[in-house]
């Protein structure tokens, strides 16, 4: 199998028909060996009715229905994991990504040694209120924090080796993230290429303005987990400690006022700020404490990345 082409779809009934085309001539044009995975995201439209009339005309085309809607993290995960091909392609479902760009990307994995290749929608066609200004500030907060210099972290259309999907699990909205869990994994080699954007033919878009500030909420998650998700007491036992070191200045401070006859202890300010450090910083300490508890005891704690099997 040289290409597993993942779709994950919510409500695009009328733009389906119009997309397998577009993917069988792209596909014959160049004697790839595929499958099309359409994930329908929980539709309320005839989409599953659509996937199945696919199948039926085409056996390279798989179909996976959602009972409801579980978002696209959850799509793409299900997808990743039934996808047998040598390069893993994703793509969404409105035909605003171009199937012809296919080949080049598969070109990239292959040829060029990349283990993802990410696209990057240069000239868009979407509203710049609402859409082109807040993407490019998100995006340009992503490549400053990961170190990952991708123009378009959120493009749907991005090609991946087999076991780079194999090996990360996209969740909750974290699909905007792929290449920062995909680096987390080990994976460094990412490339971009110029990808067409063309405009919406049929239907709505299916995201609204709270994606922006869930996104920022996913990326402090996923910074998060990358940096101490195996160590949480190197994050808050340092800040516990701080927090300690605080308090015991203060209560220093409060002892010397008090023996100095100048003020009484809970007349200082200094007294509450040291039971305030305090309380904080013993808080922190035992945070950091059962997050070490629950990672000793995690199946995964030593789950780690190996490229090649020992001989």
């Amino acid at each position: 199998m040289d290409i597993s082409i993942v779709v994950p779809l919510f409500n695009e009934d009328e733009s389906l028909p119009h997309l397998a085309e577009w993917i069988d001539r792209v596909m014959a044009a160049h004697g790839f060996i595929y499958e099309v995975i359409m994930v329908d995201d929980g539709s309320r439209d005839r989409s599953w009715a659509v996937i199945e009339q696919l199948r039926a005309a085409n056996p390279a085309y798989k179909g996976i229905k959602f009972r409801r809607n579980y978002g696209k993290s959850a799509a793409l995960n299900v997808g990743f994991g039934q996808a047998q091909g040598d390069v893993v392609i994703t793509m969404d479902a409105d035909l605003q990504d171009s199937p012809d760009e296919v080949p080049e990307l598969y070109r990239m994995i292959k040829e060029e040694g990349y283990d993802l290749v990410s696209g990057w929608k240069k000239v868009r066609y979407d509203s710049k209120i609402a859409k082109n200004i807040p993407s490019k500030f998100f995006n340009w907060t992503t490549r400053r924090m990961s170190g990952i210099k991708l123009h378009d972290f959120n493009c749907g259309l991005k090609a991946y080796r087999n076991d780079v999907v194999k090996s990360i699990e996209v969740y909750g909205e974290m699909h905007r993230y792929i290449p920062v869990i995909a680096k987390w994994a080990g994976f460094s080699r990412i490339g971009e290429k110029v990808v067409q954007h063309r405009k919406r033919e049929f239907g709505v878009t299916k995201f609204g303005m709270n994606r922006f500030v869930n996104g920022y909420l996913d990326l402090m998650s996923i910074m998060f987990m990358s940096k101490f998700g195996k160590q949480p007491m190197h994050f808050f036992g340092l800040i516990g400690s701080v927090s300690l070191l605080l308090g015991v200045v203060a209560l220093v401070v409060v002892l010397c006022l008090k023996i100095a006859g100048r003020m009484a202890l809970t007349n200082s300010v200094w007294f509450y700020l040291a039971m305030f450090f305090a309380v904080v910083g013993l808080m922190l300490f035992l945070a950091g404490f059962i997050g070490e508890l629950v990672c000793r005891n995690s199946t995964t704690r030593n789950q780690y990345l190996i490229e090649k099997e020992l001989l």
